[in-house]
């Protein structure tokens, strides 16, 4: 690591007003820098001894949960310390990399705490495809990703297999068959056992294409139809439910962040009006959005499709009104900075923290219960917005089957089958599809079968 070179002291306020931080936070992030900084220049390098010696100066003054709050910001500095040349390497990063941990807080933790070498050594997580058939998973991964596919779900369980494979040495010299063997009896669960049945589908078929003197096996598809058997219908939002999702965003409780409550009411109008998906909201940027034509772009999202969504004037002026406050509440007007901006990190908010927020709305609308996970999901906003677009189109007397088509391309999908699936049969639409049978398809039969 290197020493810390800045006898002038201006690193620190320079990183203050490039992070654009609020007016409020900067004078407690300027005394933490500060404190960090002035142990930094005894020190012959900002290293993991120097990281110790601040911790133990930082916790005669603060409350150890109080001081795990504030380090992210010490964090950040670290890394655009490396970003203008000051020091070699984030020594939270390297940490993170020795012992595989995704997150900085961990970190922290452990070097607070009496015995920071222990508590180091209990993070430690397996490498990443780091068991005796790692080279071999990793390589298939790769390969399907190279011929276009995401291939995201089935990385996540060869993930976990290889983990349990790295907990398991004695089972390196088994065959692959005793090796899922292993793994589907670790968790007697009918989720697991349908996991255990698409990985044994996918290794097997990898084995093939390296050695096609072995054929793939097949499987029980019993595991993965009594999984899907269970899995719940989408619910359906009625209009009023809507609404009163809307109005309890609106009177969200956010003292600490005035913006909140409009950004979660932008982002339910807009999962359920535009149908958009959590992730789409998430990456939305400023520029993404144009009010001169009232359009937006969703940009190579699933299956890598970027489409432009006409809006409804209704939404037009709301996003008009969302966008205005943000730029009075200071949001970057940067064309690439996120559209829904969180303003305590100064950045983008998560795909997760969009799920988050969004479910807490559900629960004080009466919507979902107060725990657990059933009930409504935000995804359920964009099959509702499917079912109740079709239910209009009855009403209007428009044929939905000459719409289809316009649907499918605006929600982004690959084809209509993709579209049907959004297609759930409430008492609402049963009620209108016969009502259009009555008057249309009825006549149409007793004419047929006149001799």
């Amino acid at each position: 690591m290197s020493a810390w070179h800045d006898p002038d002291r201006t690193v620190v306020d320079a990183f203050l007003v490039k992070s654009q931080f609020r007016p409020g936070s900067v004078p407690t992030y300027r005394w933490f820098l500060r404190t960090f900084e002035d142990v930094a220049r005894r020190h012959p390098a900002v290293d993991r001894q120097m990281l110790d010696a601040w911790l133990k100066e930082m916790q005669k003054r603060w409350r150890l949960s109080t001081l795990l709050n504030q380090v992210c910001i010490v964090d950040r500095f670290l890394d655009h310390l490396v970003e203008i040349g000051l020091i070699a390497d984030n020594p939270v990063a390297a940490l993170r990399r020795r012992y595989n941990v995704k997150q900085s807080k961990p970190i922290w933790r452990a070097l607070a705490s009496p015995n920071p070498d222990e508590s180091l050594a209990a993070l430690r997580r397996p490498a990443p495809f780091g068991s005796v058939l790692g080279d071999f998973m990793q390589d298939h991964v790769m390969l399907m990703r190279s011929r276009g596919y995401q291939y995201e779900a089935q990385a996540h369980w060869l993930l976990r297999f290889d983990r349990f494979l790295q907990a398991r040495p004695d089972l390196a010299e088994q065959p692959l068959e005793a090796m899922i063997a292993s793994w589907a009896a670790a968790k007697p669960t009918r989720n697991h056992a349908a996991e255990c049945q698409k990985l044994a589908r996918i290794l097997t078929k990898a084995r093939f294409r390296l050695d096609p003197t072995i054929p793939p096996k097949r499987f029980n598809p019993r595991p993965e139809r009594e999984v899907a058997r269970e899995h719940r219908q989408p619910h359906i939002f009625s209009p009023a439910d809507v609404r009163r999702m809307l109005d309890t965003a609106r009177t969200y409780p956010s003292p600490d962040a005035p913006l909140r409550p409009l950004t979660l009411y932008t982002m339910i109008m807009l999962a359920y009006c535009a149908g958009l998906r959590r992730s789409e909201l998430a990456w939305l940027d400023l520029g993404d959005v144009d009010l001169q034509s009232s359009t937006i772009t969703i940009r190579e999202t699933k299956f890598y499709k970027t489409r432009i969504l006409p809006l409804s004037d209704s939404v037009a002026v709301e996003l008009r009104a969302y966008i205005d406050a943000r730029r009075r509440a200071g949001g970057p007007q940067n064309p690439k900075s996120g559209l829904f901006w969180h303003a305590h990190l100064n950045d983008r908010y998560r795909p997760e923290a969009v799920t988050t927020m969004i479910t807490n709305v559900m629960r004080r609308a009466g919507l979902k219960p107060a725990s657990g996970r059933t009930g409504p999901r935000v995804h359920d906003l964009r099959h509702s917005m499917v079912v109740n677009r079709i239910l209009q189109w009855y009403r209007s007397g428009i044929n939905p089957q000459e719409k289809l088509h316009f649907l499918s391309t605006y929600m982004g999908h690959r084809d209509l089958h993709s579209t049907l699936v959004y297609i759930t049969v409430t008492q609402d639409l049963l009620q209108e599809a016969s009502e259009r049978f009555r008057a249309l398809g009825a006549p149409c039969l007793v004419t047929e079968a006149r001799p």
